[in-house]
């Protein structure tokens, strides 16, 4: 974990956490039972790859456990995870009847911000489990988007961007969960009017392996957006893609570049009255 992520982290995780350098912390360990440890109940994450775990498990096998996981202390011998889902899964994979752990204490919402706040800066969730994570912290903690974007180090429209993906329907959420498509189809699909019209498109990119562009072409057409107007220019080249992706990171959401014979265009959407407030904060600065 570099630095600018970790400072993005706030006192959250980076007060929890021993350093990330591939030794044993300084900080004495604990060794627990593994049966002693229960898994994080706000761990964000669903999906633990098998494959993953076994490779994973080979190697503490070989040569240990060598970061310590951070738990919580609840009752006498027993402990709840805060962080290292992946070692404690892998661990009782490999057999281990000890591992090594660090004791920290961690109210509710320290778990779930920890869980959500690794995994997202280790880049471990999915779209749908990051969605899920953030609505996590907004009901049930009460934290506005900008407070999440803090504690998670992310854009706050990245953020309302994510959480836009939980309106899909359940067969747009469960083709971007097995990866049938990618969050740029499932973000062009929330365009449409309708569940059906997002259905019907869905098979279209399923069946013609359809790239996001095409998608985005597709989307504006049954939307009844006027068709680009053609002109007798070179196609978009990467240069033009790369200038597109770092207005996108400037302004936190898509950003469009229009070529023309003199000059051009350039788009910026919005999908939210937050997202044109953010949007009108950034040009006045």
């Amino acid at each position: 974990m570099n630095a600018q992520r970790r400072a993005g982290l706030g006192r959250g995780l980076g007060a929890l956490l021993p350093s990330s350098e591939p030794s044993v912390s300084q900080e004495a360990a604990n060794m627990v039972p593994v049966s002693a440890i229960a898994s994080n109940p706000h761990q964000p994450r669903t999906d633990f790859k098998n494959e993953e775990l076994e490779e994973l498990a080979d190697s503490i096998r070989e040569h240990g456990i060598i970061q310590p996981l951070i738990v919580t202390q609840e009752a006498e011998g027993n402990y709840t995870l805060i962080a290292g889902e992946r070692r404690l899964k892998a661990a009782q994979m490999a057999g281990l009847s000890m591992v090594p752990v660090i004791i920290r204490q961690a109210t509710d919402r320290e778990l779930l911000e920890l869980a959500l706040i690794e995994n997202v800066q280790r880049e471990d969730l999915s779209p749908l489990e990051t969605a899920e994570a953030y609505k996590n912290l907004e009901e049930n903690f009460e934290l506005t988007h900008e407070e999440i974007s803090r504690r998670v180090g992310k854009n706050r429209v990245s953020i309302t961007n994510t959480l836009r993906l939980l309106k899909l329907p359940e067969s747009v959420r469960s083709a971007l969960a097995n990866r049938s498509i990618t969050e740029g189809h499932a973000r062009a699909l929330l365009a449409l009017p309708s569940e059906q019209a997002q259905y019907s498109v869905l098979q279209m990119i399923i069946k013609q392996n359809l790239n996001v562009r095409q998608t985005e072409e597709i989307v504006r057409k049954l939307s009844g957006e006027k068709a680009k107007e053609k002109r007798n220019i070179k196609p978009v080249i990467a240069e033009l893609k790369e200038i597109e992706d770092r207005l996108m990171q400037l302004m936190g959401t898509k950003v469009t570049v229009h070529p023309g014979k003199k000059g051009g265009s350039i788009t910026i959407y919005y999908y939210s009255n937050d997202d044109l407030e953010d949007l009108v904060t950034r040009f006045s600065r």
